[in-house]
């Protein structure tokens, strides 16, 4: 069987691909892709329940001619090439330009600095987790996932979104607030570029899509590379055990309860994960805007009482309690995310945690951490200083 791929950018075909068109007698492709360029009688299937057009493409034998697939744009890049192969079939394929190249390509920004991702079939809540985090991401939308979406869910966070609507049709291009992206109507199909800063543009890298997380200097990082107040900071042997059980990554959600200095936020933040840091001292907040300043991350400080903002914070992956108690603890729990880590230094409070994660549904595990850590003595010599144990409790839901 002879099928090719062909990719669609605006009205015209790329190099060859009007010759494979006339020769066609199947055409696969999106009404307006169909309406615009099949002009030989060839039976069309419109691309919308993919099952049908990939069955009928299997079953398109070469006794029955070349069959072509008009998709937009790069059908490689987050596109049907993936479900054809997935089907057996292994089309040729003369691609265009992506819609994110196009898009880049309008505002005259480079975007080998610029992380991609797909809201097709899956949501919008990673796609919008990584704009939470990330400087520079573009987001294929989907209908239900689109830029007024995108915009509500950026309440809290300073965003700018580009949008291209009408992608491959009479384009138009605006950059507006999230704010103000929220409140409009926009016309499928787009492709959003979401900023943290619409003139900043990253320096030249070696990786496509931003420099990796969380970079040369690893993770659970010395106290020292924080700034806090008369060692109110969560070890880092503490951090450790806490950043395997929270799981940050890229698309993930993370609260940080009592934060303190931030330092869990910042790491978790550095993973990847977008991370909102609840903490009720105004002096505090501040150093932990300094601190993700200092490590150029991306975290969300509300300064509050946490019972008190609990319900207007978007939907975590996973929440890490530094402080306040067990109310604190069960407020967290009953918000319902996959997992709850806790860190405790009084020994007297680990009962009534570990109660309180269990009434909410959490199975419990826990660890002691007790460190002793080297420590110069005047003659040159070493001895080992202990640190303050810290129980540390995770609850994790199946």
């Amino acid at each position: 069987m002879t099928i090719t791929v062909i990719g669609v950018d605006g009205a015209a075909l790329p190099p060859g691909g009007e010759a494979l068109l006339d020769k066609a007698t199947l055409v696969v492709g999106g009404r307006r892709h169909l309406d615009l360029h099949v002009r030989n009688g060839a039976t069309t299937i419109e691309l919308g329940a993919l099952d049908k057009a990939l069955e009928a493409l299997a079953a398109h034998t070469a006794e029955h001619g070349p069959a072509v697939v008009l998709a937009s744009g790069d059908p490689g890049y987050f596109g049907v090439l993936r479900a054809l192969r997935d089907k057996g079939i292994r089309p040729q394929v003369v691609p265009a330009p992506s819609s994110v190249q196009r898009l880049a390509a309008l505002v005259g920004r480079p975007w080998d600095d610029v992380t991609v991702v797909s809201a097709h079939g899956r949501g919008l809540r990673q796609a919008l987790n990584v704009c939470r985090a990330r400087p520079a991401v573009a987001v294929l939308t989907a209908p239900g996932a689109g830029p007024a979406e995108l915009g509500a869910g950026l309440g809290g966070w300073r965003r700018t979104l580009v949008v291209a609507e009408d992608i491959g049709g009479d384009e138009v291009v605006s950059t507006v607030d999230a704010a103000d992206a929220a409140k409009r109507t926009w016309r499928e199909p787009n492709v959003v570029l979401c900023l943290a800063d619409p003139d900043a543009v990253a320096p030249r890298g070696w990786l496509a899509g931003g420099e990796p997380l969380p970079g040369t200097a690893g993770w659970a990082l010395s106290e020292d590379d924080f700034a806090h107040r008369d060692g109110m900071v969560t070890k880092a042997e503490v951090r450790a055990v806490a950043l395997a059980r929270l799981a940050p990554a890229p698309g993930a959600l993370i609260w940080d309860v009592g934060a303190g200095s931030g330092s869990v936020a910042v790491e978790c933040a550095r993973f990847g994960a977008a991370v909102v840091a609840v903490e009720r001292d105004p002096v505090q907040c501040v150093r932990i805007i300094a601190n993700v300043t200092t490590h150029g991350v991306d975290v969300r400080v509300v300064e509050a009482e946490f019972l008190a903002a609990v319900h207007g914070l978007p939907q975590p992956d996973a929440i890490f309690v530094g402080g306040g108690g067990t109310k604190v603890v069960r407020a967290a729990a009953s918000v319902g995310a996959p997992r709850v880590v806790v860190s405790l230094a009084a020994v007297d409070r680990v009962a009534p945690a570990r109660d309180a994660l269990r009434e909410s549904g959490y199975r419990v595990e826990g660890v002691q951490l007790s460190a002793s850590r080297l420590a110069d003595l005047p003659d040159g010599s070493s001895r080992l200083s202990a640190v303050n144990p810290v129980t540390v409790l995770w609850g994790v839901r199946s």
